[in-house]
């Protein structure tokens, strides 16, 4: 095992671990890592000695604060495609581990965002702790929750996954928990010892009771306090309205969350209302993510992603400026366009799309 890899592969027992291993990039995923991801889990699907696959990242901070941006940014701004064809390769992975045979276990501790989501909460065993701040943030630099983001978001309970989505927020065990984006918590104290106990596990059955007896319950929780105000202003068919009722209703979290919603991009948060209902009619996660590439292949065109990745990333000044910078702006056709079928270019996971 070559330490440098960005990622690590190791088997303990019959579970074969995949470690992300960009610590100082707090793991942030790009094309070479999704490659090798793809082919462990094509070794550890043929290999009669695999029980399980554990997915852990390195470093202390967290899985995988998503993908590397910068480099998006950096091929944007130089005319080239490398992002779609990482896209192209990443959500294929995601729809993989979705489907993979065996248990397929994140350690979802510490950050996991954008494109760390895609890794870990398609998995069937999805651990988190005390420490898991879990959130997919696209809105805040111009794109589009993805990785099948979209899917997980449009299950949640209520109205709780369109609120997730517009803001970015990023939510702790408990309402990771009530959101469906994982399964047991488990404190950060325990896991090596949850780790250990998988090694021992020798069938699929197995592998799943060891991880309930290993879980307690998730302490705190936000959102199922805020159900009632957010299944309510969230309901509403257009971002405006949303706003306007979060702003005229009585809670005062409401309106803090109109201010954080129209900080964001206005493009981006009207394709991504549009993106989760139509996820919730799509119904699989294969349609859901071919809609995702669609609408990240015109996102990347766009002026928006590059700006927002400069302000937050780059430049850091946190001062975006957004091309239409007003809602009003953003045209019910500046939205369509984005779910255009791509012709020869379509990812093909899913069903063909209808015309129109």
């Amino acid at each position: 095992m070559n330490h440098e890899d960005p990622v690590l592969l190791h088997t303990e027992g019959r579970v074969r671990h995949l470690t992300l291993n960009r610590p100082r990039a707090l793991n942030a995923l790009n094309h070479a890592m999704v490659l090798r991801m793809a082919e462990a889990l094509d070794a550890a699907e043929q290999d009669p000695g695999v029980t399980a696959v554990l997915l852990t990242g390195a470093g202390e901070r967290g899985l995988c604060a998503g993908g590397d941006i910068r480099a998006v940014r950096d091929d944007a701004v130089a005319g080239g495609r490398a992002s779609l064809d990482f896209w192209r390769d990443e959500y294929r992975l995601n729809a993989r581990i979705a489907r993979f045979p065996k248990p397929y276990i994140a350690l979802m501790d510490g950050i996991v965002m954008g494109g760390g989501v895609g890794v870990s909460a398609h998995g069937s065993v999805r651990i988190v702790t005390e420490r898991s701040r879990i959130a997919m943030p696209e809105t805040g630099i111009g794109f589009v929750p993805d990785v099948g983001g979209t899917y997980l978001l449009g299950t949640a309970p209520g109205e709780l996954g369109t609120h997730l989505a517009l803001t970015g927020e990023a939510i702790g065990a408990a309402d990771a928990l009530l959101c469906g984006l994982a399964d047991h918590f488990v404190p950060a104290q325990g896991l090596a010892a949850l780790v250990a106990d998988l090694g021992a596990c020798t069938t699929p059955e197995a592998v799943t009771a060891t991880a309930g007896r290993h879980a307690r319950p998730a302490p705190g929780g936000v959102l199922a306090g805020h159900r009632a105000w957010i299944d309510s202003c969230y309901a509403a068919d257009t971002v405006e309205e949303i706003i306007d009722r979060l702003t005229g209703h009585e809670a005062p979290a409401a309106k803090e969350t109109a201010a954080i919603i129209l900080a964001k991009a206005p493009t981006s948060l009207k394709v991504t209302l549009e993106s989760v209902r139509r996820a919730r009619r799509l119904g699989g996660l294969e349609a859901v993510l071919d809609q995702e590439y669609r609408v990240s292949t015109t996102a990347f065109a766009g002026p928006d992603l590059v700006e927002g990745v400069r302000a937050q990333i780059v430049d850091k000044d946190r001062d975006p400026r957004w091309n239409p910078a007003e809602l009003s702006r953003v045209t019910p056709a500046d939205v369509a366009r984005h779910f255009a079928p791509l012709g020869d270019r379509e990812l093909g996971l899913g069903p063909a799309p209808e015309a129109g």
